[in-house]
């Protein structure tokens, strides 16, 4: 894997005038005219959409979300070509666990936020110390502040091939994973990489989500809520499934709009943010915080990065056999919202920890239930330590 070892200390320092640019863009903003009845039918409503631009252009402060974000030790480094950045926050407790965090997509290091302080330090809130773990939090290829990659091929294996090459770089041999949505795809990548360092992986949604035909033997053979949860696949590639057509074979067209309108960014990320938020009646910005919201949007306003954030999300995608399990303990925890299915999971991975919550989280589960994701990090690793 080419590359250069070097480690940059990076700060975020966004100029003036590209905010005040973004605010003329807001100011000035071309909204459609309302659908009939105005609803999240036929996606944001543009009653609802008025009223986020209105607070982000008067109420938002990307200067203090600056300062919160650059509390955070954040590095920059390349790594097969391309540059990748990078949070690493230490622990107080001198042996913890290093553990690798990634997103997904329309997410960003901002959703892990309200669990980073519990994970490195537990002590300080609440937990034993001996949960501790040292925090590694990348952002995915092409992402925010990682930069556009150079070449094609960044699938979830080439991902993981970075991050253990990341890790080697910061001199840790024994790690956990951790992610979901397209982390949830790459930490067990990570495991099938490197299995011989990786002690755990650590999913939340995603994984062991069902196919859309099943066979009537398999279907009777599940239980309510696993036949739940098929039927929400289905009804997920009939009324949803555009956003994903659009990403994987025009990354750049999508891009092109979404890189110009900040608004247009915006109503894309907050249509997934609502869809896949718990409960559905709970408008999304009230559910994660209307800041916190506009934080993650930000971030890829700031880096015009909408383009090429679809193409390594979802123009990689392999269509060839299954992967092999690594053999690496697995646990994953799946939310009210989640579609995962055990059975179907332990296909490919060796799950030993599976939890269901029947009636909280959504998709976005370090930013709707950091707590509850956070004990689950816990008790799961606890034991492989």
């Amino acid at each position: 894997m080419a590359s250069t070892e070097t480690i940059t200390a990076f700060h975020i320092a966004i100029p003036d005038a590209q905010l005040d640019d973004l605010h003329d863009r807001l100011r000035r903003t071309r909204f459609p005219a309302p659908l009939p009845a105005d609803g999240w039918d036929t996606g944001v409503p543009v009653s609802y959409l008025k009223e986020l631009v209105t607070y982000w252009d008067r109420d938002y402060d990307w200067r203090a979300a600056e300062a919160e974000l650059n509390q955070l030790p954040q590095f920059t480094t390349e790594i097969d070509g391309t540059t990748i950045h990078f949070l690493r926050l230490r622990s107080p407790e001198p042996d913890a666990l290093p553990l690798i965090l990634t997103h997904g997509w329309p997410g960003s290091f901002v959703e892990f936020l309200d669990a980073l302080g519990p994970l490195a330090d537990p002590r300080s809130h609440g937990g034993h110390p001996a949960d501790a773990f040292e925090l590694v939090i990348p952002t995915l290829p092409g992402f925010g502040f990682s930069r556009p990659v150079p070449d094609a091929g960044w699938d979830v294996d080439r991902i993981a091939r970075a991050w253990v090459e990341l890790m080697t770089r910061l001199g840790h041999h024994r790690f956990g994973v951790q992610g979901g949505d397209i982390g949830a795809s790459v930490s067990p990548a990570v495991g099938r990489a490197a299995p011989e360092r990786v002690i755990g992986v650590h999913v939340n949604g995603s994984i062991g989500m069902p196919a859309v035909e099943l066979d009537e033997d398999e279907l009777a053979s599940m239980t309510e809520l696993e036949r739940d949860r098929v039927e929400r696949v289905r009804k997920f590639m009939q009324d949803e499934f555009g956003y994903i057509a659009i990403q994987a074979t025009r990354s750049q067209t999508i891009g092109a709009a979404l890189t110009d309108s900040p608004v247009g960014q915006l109503a894309w990320i907050v249509d997934k943010f609502r869809a896949w938020t718990h409960p559905l009646d709970t408008l999304p910005d009230v559910i994660v915080g209307r800041d916190r919201l506009l934080t993650n949007v930000m971030i890829y306003w700031l880096t015009g990065t909408a383009g090429s954030a679809a193409y390594v999300g979802y123009a990689q995608a392999s269509w060839g056999p299954p992967p092999q399990s690594s053999g690496v303990p697995t646990g994953a925890i799946m939310f009210a919202h989640d579609v995962g299915i055990r059975r179907l999971a332990e296909q490919t991975n060796n799950i030993t920890t599976w939890t269901d919550i029947h009636d909280r989280g959504g998709h976005f589960a370090a930013l709707e239930e950091p707590q509850l994701l956070t004990e689950h990090i816990r008790t799961f690793f606890r034991e492989l330590r």
